[in-house]
């Protein structure tokens, strides 16, 4: 028997007899890597017998199987009952991250509407990734290709609001063009009160509600065209006639189609389908009786050890812990009863709101069926088109000839014209989806030899291990050289994990897509793997547009530089009023006396002060 072999055993052989002494209560575990890094969280109701369960000799699934050979420690915490353990371990993983829990991850982003009543004249805002905050109210997720941004943009003319940014509402001293045009109300110089714009904005927020109000919005807007076109405001009533024929078509896009639900039903619908390796979740979304959109994961079958109505629930769970929009009034699918209650409590906890969790009505059977349909072809449609990231991580895993699918990945870029603002940008994914709470920015050090991308890189990968939780794999913009600089930083720490370049190449006057692998006589031609592809080049793309936004603002700042950054302790407003005033060169404006500038800038007498301090100082 191999010594490390040996080793291995004797290590689990000592967590099996720490787990023994566990109480056999109801709580989470928590499982530490040799980094000290919590890998995976769990719950359980008999504590001691669960975690018994990952060292000693019973089946164990592939997924278990992989995780127990990075076990080094684990940890508990007891709670009252199962219900709490549910919240406990839904918190602990959305804080920790662990590598080796599921966690639910969309690749895709939905319309939204946000309008932001913290505000005195709030606007509709378009977002793809909606804030849930105390006065914020959210509308959508909508279908993607549903013309949401058009809706909005003809509701905020019709109904006079506001479309600037509040840094421009607040600077405004007179109204803009679009108030000429009767497109925009004028709030920012106070030409109507904050109770008829309140109206208004109530009005048009109509579009996105019940049928009944919905057609209260269509009548006030067509008695508002016939009083225009009484007084002869011939253009403003053919603007109206023409908003109520736009609104009515995309209503009819956006709702048309819907099933005919109880107009009071705020309620989401879950369903799971298992297929022979992957697992898919769908929801839809109805609100006020419309089905408004709809939500599709995905998860590979073996990364779950059973996938029991626990697991499920936990899904539920997690499923709201990151939704932006606001909770509905109930949630429907079909569990055990007490599983359901369980789910229940959660949400009161999680959401801070009761929502009702039952078990599919009789006359919600039909839509119940759709989603089900809805999970079982969403996976199909993936399988036929060979759009699983799964698949290409498999194909990474043998092109590695590595034991662990890859799951985690971080791929980075650095961006440098002619040696100057040289940044890096870090970018992850976690099984093929972009998670963009994770990306990274840093500056770089400026190298008097110039471009240096070596260098650099292990400047870049230096600063990154530092932080630990560390991912399966390094992905690197670039060939063999910046691939080599990266092993280099983690040689130095011993740290052993693949690292992989990608680069383009021309082969017949066509560009190819390469993996630089280490090791290997020749680069990997991504082509041969379309899911491989996917995953790897939006990472690289991804790594491109991050790591250049940072470097340009860098540059911007570098070149854009004026005398008045140099002054602390100047709002942003001032320093935008003195900027637009400022007509003298700073040679002029240093011979200045106080009196002098108080003329050129009628602002604040604390910041002349500083100003006229600025100058004494730079130029005595």
């Amino acid at each position: 028997m191999s010594e490390d072999k040996t080793n291995t055993i004797l290590a689990l052989s000592a967590l099996l007899d720490k787990a023994k002494l566990l109480p056999t209560k109801s709580g989470c575990y928590l499982m530490y890597n040799k980094y000290g890094e919590i890998i995976y969280i769990g719950k359980a109701l008999n504590l001691k017998n669960r975690v018994q369960s990952y060292f000693n000799k019973s089946a164990k699934s592939p997924k278990t199987q992989i995780l127990v050979r990075h076990i080094k420690d684990f940890d508990f915490i007891l709670t009252k009952n199962e219900t709490e353990s549910f919240i406990l371990e839904n918190n602990l993983i959305k804080k920790h991250l662990p590598k080796y829990n599921i966690r639910l991850r969309d690749d895709k982003t939905y319309p939204y509407i946000s309008v932001n009543f913290n505000e005195s004249f709030p606007r509709l805002e378009y977002t793809r990734r909606p804030k849930r905050k105390k006065g914020i109210e959210i509308f959508g997720p909508f279908p993607v290709g549903s013309n949401i941004s058009q809706i909005l943009k003809t509701l905020t003319k019709t109904f006079e609001l506001r479309d600037c940014s509040l840094s421009e509402f607040r600077s405004r001293k007179e109204p803009c063009i679009l108030y000429q045009f009767k497109q925009c109300s004028a709030p920012c110089v106070q030409k109507i009160s904050a109770e008829d714009y309140q109206k208004s904005l109530e009005l048009s927020l109509s579009f996105f509600k019940s049928k009944n109000k919905r057609q209260k919005m269509f009548e006030n807007l067509t008695e508002k065209m016939m009083d225009e076109a009484k007084l002869e405001h011939f253009e403003r009533a053919a603007f109206l006639r023409d908003s109520i024929e736009f609104l009515d078509q995309l209503k009819q896009d956006l709702y048309g189609q819907n099933v005919e639900l109880n107009q009071n039903l705020n309620a989401d619908i879950f369903a799971f389908y298992e297929g022979d390796e992957e697992i898919d979740m769908s929801v839809y979304i109805i609100k006020d009786g419309s089905l408004l959109g709809q939500r599709n994961f995905h998860f590979k079958k073996d990364d779950f050890e059973f996938f029991d109505q626990d697991e499920k629930a936990l899904l539920v769970i997690q499923y709201y812990s990151n939704i932006s929009e606001a909770a509905p009034d109930k949630v429907f699918l079909d569990l055990d009863k007490e599983i359901l209650s369980k789910i229940e409590v959660a949400l009161k906890e999680v959401l801070e709101a009761k929502i009702k969790v039952k078990t599919v009505p009789a006359k919600l059977a039909d839509i119940s069926e759709s989603v089900l349909k809805h999970a079982q072809e969403s996976q199909r449609v993936r399988k036929e088109n060979k759009e699983s990231p799964y698949l290409g991580l498999e194909k990474l895993k043998q092109l590695l000839q590595i034991k662990d699918r890859p799951s985690v990945l971080e791929c980075y870029d650095i961006a440098i014209w002619q040696g100057d603002s040289p940044t890096g940008a870090q970018i992850v994914s976690s099984n093929g989806v972009l998670e963009r709470s994770r990306y990274r920015h840093y500056h770089l050090a400026k190298r008097e030899e110039g471009n240096n991308d070596f260098a650099m890189m292990e400047e870049l990968l230096d600063r990154r291990l530092e932080k630990g939780h560390l991912p399966d794999l390094f992905i690197i913009d670039g060939g063999l050289g910046q691939v080599n600089a990266v092993k280099k930083s983690l040689k130095k720490k011993q740290i052993d994990i693949p690292v992989i370049g990608i680069a383009k190449a021309k082969n017949n006057a066509r560009t190819e897509e390469r993996l630089i692998i280490p090791g290997r006589m020749n680069p990997y031609l991504l082509r041969k793997c379309p899911p491989l592809m996917r995953i790897i080049v939006s990472m690289r793309d991804e790594a491109h547009r991050f790591s250049r936004r940072l470097h340009h603002k860098a540059e911007n700042k570098r070149i854009i530089k004026t005398w008045i950054d140099d002054i602390k302790g100047i709002s942003i407003q001032d320093r935008k009023e003195i900027m637009r005033l400022t007509v003298l060169s700073e040679d002029d404006l240093s011979k200045l006396t106080f009196t002098e500038l108080e003329k050129q800038y009628p602002i604040d007498q604390k910041v002349l002060k500083k100003i006229h301090q600025y100058f004494n100082s730079k130029y005595e």
